[in-house]
């Protein structure tokens, strides 16, 4: 599966950017189009459109490409996305294990700094499909509250090193919101430090940076790819493994479909409960003034009805 869509990406990227200089022209990618005399920093999806502009603040418009609805996971950059990538002051991404296209798309940028957010955290290891796919690479570092900060840290300074005149604003910005991650991950471990219950059962393998952070265990239905369903055998496995450990939620993602967490969760007689991946926000909640810390309070909220058995 992964490999599929490594290669798709691969052909994809070679393809947009046959008509990418033409259309930078027309469709305000190039600087001299911009309405605005604002930096104009693009981001890859919501996490990083989150983390930018909370160091930039007011200092730079943030645009982000892979749109509420969209799974960042199968994201393809049209020609369009590639000029304004091309006609922005800096681009950031979360990952190579998840953006799988920026290398190709990327690769003859000259003068846009291409700022890998989770450049220096350690990768865990997963599979396409949960214990029988392709070993590859797990993105989903910003849902540990301590590794988003390090990742907020990481866009701060490439950002501060290429516009250096903005120092004092993007590093107090930072630290403002730093303190606020940091806050989280007090919250974070203190739930779960003495938490009766350790293990928790999740629709697809997103949460593994959170369980290692704060000491819990992770099993998924499913692998890091969202879209491959589980084979009868695996969800027999989890049906088994639920009564054993008197499980009493299985946790669908928000924003997608959960189908799957609820065949299972009726199977065994258990309850769901929605943990966000935070790969996008929907409008209702943008427009609630919803952001990723206080998503990820509602995760923490759902999470200990499981740690504390319910």
């Amino acid at each position: 599966m992964f490999k599929k869509k490594l290669i798709t990406a691969v052909f994809a990227a070679l393809l947009v950017l046959v008509g990418v200089s033409v259309l930078a022209a027309c469709t305000g990618g190039s600087k001299s189009a911009r309405k605005s005399d604002k930096l104009q920093i693009v981001t890859t999806f919501y996490p990083m459109q989150a983390f930018t502009k909370a160091v930039v603040g007011d200092a730079a418009d943030v645009v982000v490409l892979v749109k509420p609805g969209v799974e960042p996971h199968d994201f393809e950059p049209s020609a369009k996305d590639v000029a304004t990538i091309q006609g922005a002051d800096a681009f950031v991404y979360n990952s190579p294990a998840l953006e799988t296209w920026v290398a190709k798309t990327t690769g003859d940028l000259k003068n846009v700094p291409v700022i890998e957010a989770a450049k220096g955290i350690k990768l865990l290891t997963g599979t396409s499909d949960e214990g029988e796919g392709d070993k590859v690479k797990d993105p989903h570092v910003w849902l540990s509250p301590e590794l988003a900060a390090k990742e907020v840290a990481t866009i701060r300074d490439a950002l501060v090193a290429k516009f250096p005149d903005k120092k004092a604003v993007f590093t107090a910005n930072a630290a403002a919101y730093l303190a606020k991650l940091k806050s989280l991950d007090a919250d974070y471990r203190a739930a779960f430090s003495d938490a009766k219950e350790k293990n928790f059962v999740t629709q697809h393998a997103a949460f593994a940076y959170l369980a290692q952070s704060y000491g819990l265990h992770q099993v998924s239905v499913s692998g890091i790819d969202p879209e491959v369903e589980p084979s009868a055998t695996r969800l027999k496995t989890l049906k088994a493994y639920v009564a054993k450990n008197k499980i009493k939620y299985i946790y669908f993602e928000e924003n997608a479909s959960d189908k799957v967490a609820k065949t299972l969760a009726d199977e065994a007689h258990v309850k769901t409960l929605a943990l966000n991946p935070l790969e996008s926000l929907t409008k209702a909640q943008e427009d609630a003034g919803e952001d990723y810390i206080s998503v990820m309070k509602t995760n923490l909220v759902n999470l200990e009805k499981t740690t504390n058995n319910g």
